[in-house]
């Protein structure tokens, strides 16, 4: 049987070795990599990132990260390379390697071609007197761990730096490059990203759903439409159409006497409505609701409401 507290004590060294050399990586953020993130913010074409053994798990990963976020990239395996697919780096593209100890020798063919083609040469790796350091055009160094591997031997936490200075790059230039929320819903149209992605203008209950009353209408007429509704609140509107308060179900309770029904909804309902627009992200939207503590939205525009989304709607959409 497995002893469950030895397990635990492994896991914990591992993970307290991994945040030692993850806590080191500040240092790498200086004027080379400045000057890195420039070379391929400027470059007129893609980003290839290549890599051997864990370092090109690692290199599909941030190729991966990269190209959904606006930063088209592709990854090209460093053995494959001088099989062929050499030919798939252009002159006007920017190559990023990965290597731990500089030295991985599958990595030469790469290293020669970017020199004889003058293509920029970006490198990740930890030793500073390494040939593929030496020969880059910008080297992105970081202090050589100690891997979590009690042998000290299996990349481990050599992999997870190289990994989040990838993770740094793609933000970086994201940033940079002023990617916005649409942008990513247009690379990400499938999965939970892409549901979180969704205006609440694709997913809102539109016109004759809307629970609305005037906000001369009496409560007895108003209470049947919140009713039939079904929302659990109903809009109060001017004359002009324009939505002035919300009535809830709480506030129902709060106001109830026996005068209640000849009052007005104007004299029910709540004067400070949440209301958003359409451009609302699904994911916006129930933070909102959480930190608001309310179970509707009313959509609108310029104050006009147009929609009506409930919080089971936005639920149901990404489970």
């Amino acid at each position: 049987m497995l002893k469950k507290k030895r397990i635990i004590e492994s896991a914990k060294k591992a993970l307290a070795k991994e945040l030692k050399s993850i806590k080191t990586l500040s240092s790498i953020f200086n004027d080379t990599f400045y000057k890195a993130i420039e070379a391929i913010y400027n470059s007129k074409g893609r980003i290839i990132v290549t890599g051997v053994g864990k370092s090109a798990h690692i290199g599909n990963k941030m190729s991966a990260t990269l190209t959904s976020t606006g930063t088209p990239s592709y990854f090209v395996h460093a053995t494959e390379a001088s099989h062929g697919d050499l030919g798939s780096i252009k002159k006007n593209d920017c190559v990023i390697a990965i290597s731990n100890s500089g030295e991985t020798s599958e990595l030469n063919n790469i290293i020669n071609y970017t020199k004889r083609f003058n293509i920029t040469l970006i490198s990740i790796s930890s030793n500073s007197k390494s040939v593929l350091y030496k020969n880059s055009s910008f080297g992105i160094l970081y202090k050589k761990p100690i891997e979590a591997c009690p042998l000290n031997l299996a990349p481990t936490s050599s992999t997870s730096m190289a990994m989040i200075i990838g993770d740094c790059i793609a933000i970086a230039l994201l940033e940079l490059r002023g990617f916005k929320s649409n942008n990513f819903k247009n690379l990400h149209p499938g999965g939970n990203i892409g549901k979180d992605l969704k205006n609440i203008s694709e997913i809102m209950h539109q016109k004759n759903s809307l629970p609305i009353a005037k906000d001369n209408e009496k409560m007895s007429s108003a209470l049947i439409t919140m009713t039939k509704k079904s929302f659990g609140c109903l809009g109060v509107v001017n004359n002009k159409g324009n939505i002035i308060g919300i009535i809830t179900d709480g506030d129902l309770r709060r106001k109830m006497n026996k005068n209640f029904f000849e009052k007005k909804a104007s004299e029910i309902m709540n004067k400070k409505p949440t209301l958003v627009n359409e451009n609302l992200l699904v994911s916006e939207a129930i933070n909102l609701m959480n930190r608001k503590k309310i179970t509707s939205l009313f959509v609108c525009n310029k104050k006009k409401p147009v929609g009506i989304i409930h919080i089971h709607d936005l639920l149901r959409l990404t489970n």
